[in-house]
């Protein structure tokens, strides 16, 4: 176990009953994370438009505010990687968090080794993309897009600008890293163990091909090859 120091990752933790958020602080400091809690959606978003935590912690049902809300305002804003831990364990819910942004969805009662284990999993994942890019910070242009690393940013050739969810942007760059190769579910999701019911990716793609695409119903650039995962079709250009 790590003691954490002014560079160990910054996790912000949104819950409103105190004895969780404190078991959640303390398990995340026993491995070396540092954490700021938050009681309510606003306090969290006000925070972090003074200081960028790598990932949050989200509770949906909160005193002022849906915590699908604070996710989509802090994606809008601010995006880092995000975990929603909530009681609230509705199919509905699960697809709307992942909708917006989410990197994994957690239902109390939770293990709180199970929760490290995720916040470290989906950490590593962000690294190893941003550390396996060509020029990591600059960019991508592909099929009349730009991709901006720095910004998650797409820009048409025509000038229109999409703002992407930090989940959305590394998806986007594990599939601009292999163009014309097929990717499975497996190897877009990363270290996560994937379940069989799990949709998280197949969410995620729909996501940017209403983003890329003239018609995400018949998508050109980024295909479903079907048994197998999945395949972007273009060229990319790096720098």
């Amino acid at each position: 176990m790590n003691t954490p120091d002014k560079d160990s990752p910054l996790v912000f933790i949104v819950e409103d009953e105190p004895d969780i958020a404190r078991l959640i602080a303390t398990s995340l400091a026993e491995y070396g994370f540092r954490s700021e809690t938050f009681g309510t959606g606003r306090a969290l978003l006000a925070r972090a438009r003074k200081v960028q935590p790598e990932l949050a912690i989200l509770d949906l049902g909160l005193p002022d505010m849906d915590g699908l809300q604070v996710l989509r305002l802090l994606q809008e804003q601010h995006p880092c990687a995000a975990l929603i831990l909530t009681g609230r364990d509705g199919l509905t819910d699960r697809v709307l968090g992942l909708e917006l942004g989410a990197d994994d969805y957690l239902v109390k009662p939770f293990e709180p080794r199970e929760l490290v284990a995720r916040v470290r999993s989906i950490l590593r994942r962000y690294q190893k993309a941003a550390a396996s890019e060509p020029d990591a910070h600059g960019g991508a242009r592909f099929a009349g897009w730009h991709f901006d690393i720095g910004r998650l940013t797409l820009t048409s050739d025509d000038g229109r600008e999409v703002s992407l969810s930090a989940a959305e942007a590394a998806l986007l760059q594990s599939l601009l890293k292999r163009p014309n190769k097929i990717l499975t579910r497996e190897q877009l999701i990363g270290e996560r163990e994937l379940d069989p019911f799990d949709r998280s990716i197949d969410v995620r793609i729909s996501r940017l091909r209403r983003k890329l695409e003239d018609d995400p119903q018949d998508p050109k650039i980024i295909k479903t090859v079907y048994g197998a995962g999945y395949l972007l079709c273009a060229a990319v250009v790096w720098g």
